[in-house]
């Protein structure tokens, strides 16, 4: 993904390619406004497809099962992921610079934290390994220095225990972001500590255009990522594990990616493509298995290149002419969503639309149609960082209306923004627009019932007095939706969608929770587990 420079570089590359220069094209049209129906979270995996199953079923709220027959406003999604990457790599978003006190360093995330809230959003994606280190005591890679400034040199605290539990503080779901293949940002294996897998495993790399990788094709490096990934979900409360774009090296000035002997000795009569892509497909198969054998509530999901192949090398491809992830870094992610061997996908969308090569408005539709009927959740990786940067872009409201084309499809179910450093500056104030118009209210996460969790007990002793909100803890909760109904009048269908949900509040760890009520009318709260399982609503009415 994206310390967003050698993506760039990419996808400049890619188009030059095809015959033209990268360079954003006309201004987008104005938003156009939410389709007029959309369905509730749905969506079951056919049969024979191995993909994930499980999502609730149209027009059901969680909230045990009493709205199953309400027709939710599609203007006001109740389940929506709304999610900001947080790259550590280069220093991009945190901490700003290496050798912070760890005072600043915690402080400055807690500030980026505390805008995604006021913002509404409901995920981060926190980058923890960026090249085969680590922002988290482990005993299996190096310190990483992003953290001190000197790669293996401990930072004296364990950051990650510190990341999670911050953001689950403010009830947000926390995606530990991990680079598989990237063994070196900087440099050979010379600059690495001694204790670096590189080092100690020479053969297991690969040096190219500057940087060193894992090489995919050997058995022993899908084990070693798989044995980091099961370190974290072991040891560290994270509730998902997050790959990104970066498989296979993005083609560079020429050169040949150097995996010739290991695709002698592993290819058994396969082309170097087609090997190569099997490689990246046990790899995503092997770590969500372990994911969900280590703990079955861990989502696993990547963020592919936001072009699969286009229509003039796949005629099931989409409208677009720009580099595909399948021809030159080997991924798959069609491949992954029908065997069912990640949770979702977020493919990375940062062109605009009426863009020629790689129009918004074809792409958003075509990982629509990909993920229907299996299951897969679809989230739409938005590029925050490029507004105010020219073209299109120069639109404040060109986001906005991106977000637009989102609602339109039933499959796509939230956004993650790219990056948290955007997040803060909010350029050209395009955050403003999208709070106002589809982040108008708080939203829950969409449900993923194959997972497991189960909805905990309905809120006891629900009461207020003044203001003051409160009632008794539910175990299993890790937050509370609170609706607020002002007339009073409360029908079968008042937590089918958010126009009533006024607060999701963060699970605090004594006997009682309380919420500052906004107004007069009644109240209804619902409890809701790790998951997004909600159960039955306790009601009161403000005297």
């Amino acid at each position: 993904m994206r310390t967003g420079r050698p993506l760039l570089a990419a996808a400049a590359l890619a188009v030059a390619a095809n015959g033209a220069a990268y360079a954003f094209g006309p201004d987008a049209p104005a938003a156009r406004p939410p389709a007029l129906k959309r369905a509730a979270d749905g969506g079951k995996a056919t049969s024979g497809t191995g993909a994930k199953t499980g999502s609730e079923t149209a027009g059901s709220s969680g909230a045990g099962g009493s709205t199953a027959a309400c027709t939710p406003d599609p203007e006001h999604p109740k389940r929506e992921l709304r999610g900001v990457w947080i790259a550590t790599v280069d220093n991009l978003d945190w901490p700003s610079r290496a050798g912070l006190p760890v005072a600043r360093q915690q402080a400055e995330y807690t500030r980026i934290l505390d805008e995604a809230v006021k913002r509404r959003l409901n995920a981060v994606f926190v980058q923890i390994r960026p090249a085969s280190d680590a922002l988290y005591r482990s005993s299996l890679e190096p310190w990483s220095k992003y953290l001190t400034g000197k790669a293996g040199k401990d930072p004296g605290w364990d950051p990650l225990t510190f990341l999670t539990a911050e953001a689950h503080r403010r009830g947000l779901e926390f995606h530990a972001w991990l680079n598989p293949y990237r063994a070196s940002f900087e440099g050979g294996a010379n600059r690495l500590p001694a204790n670096h897998p590189a080092r100690l495993h020479p053969d297991w790399t690969i040096p190219y255009e500057g940087r060193l990788y894992y090489d995919p094709g050997l058995p022993q490096v899908r084990d070693h990522v798989t044995a980091v990934v099961k370190d974290v979900v072991s040891r560290y409360d994270v509730d998902g594990v997050h790959f990104d774009d970066y498989f296979y090296p993005y083609p560079g000035a020429g050169g040949r990616f150097g995996d010739q002997a290991s695709h002698r000795k592993y290819g058994k009569g396969q082309n170097l493509a087609e090997w190569r892509r099997a490689n990246v497909d046990k790899l995503i198969a092997q770590v969500d298995k372990t994911v969900h054998e280590t703990k079955s509530y861990v989502k696993f999901g990547v963020s592919p290149f936001g072009i699969w192949r286009n229509k003039a090398q796949d005629r099931t491809g989409s409208a677009t002419s720009g580099m595909s992830a399948y021809d030159s870094i080997y991924a798959d992610a069609r491949h992954w969503i029908r065997k069912g061997t990640v949770d979702y996908v977020i493919p990375q969308l940062y062109w605009p639309r009426g863009f020629q090569a790689a129009d918004y408005d074809a792409l958003a539709p075509w990982w629509a149609n990909e993920v229907k009927g299996t299951g897969v959740h679809l989230y739409i990786g938005m590029a925050l960082y490029q507004v105010g940067t020219g073209g299109a872009w120069r639109s404040p409201g060109e986001l906005a209306s991106q977000l637009a084309v989102n609602r339109e499809h039933d499959q796509i179910r939230g956004e993650v923004y790219f990056s948290a450093k955007q997040l803060l500056s909010n350029p050209l104030g395009a955050l403003n627009r999208i709070s106002k118009s589809y982040y108008d209210r708080p939203a829950l996460l969409p449900l993923m019932k194959d997972l497991g969790g189960r909805a905990p007990a309905q809120p006891s002793g629900l009461g207020i007095q003044g203001r003051s909100l409160s009632w008794n803890s539910s175990a299993g909760a890790r937050t509370y939706a609170v609706y607020r109904i002002p007339s009073g009048k409360v029908g079968e269908c008042a937590t089918a969608d958010a126009r009533h949900l006024v607060a999701v509040v963060p699970a605090g760890g004594g006997p009682r929770q309380a919420f500052t009520a906004p107004g007069g009318g009644a109240y209804l709260v619902t409890a809701v587990d790790r998951l997004g399982h909600e159960s039955d609503p306790a009601r009161v009415t403000t005297p």
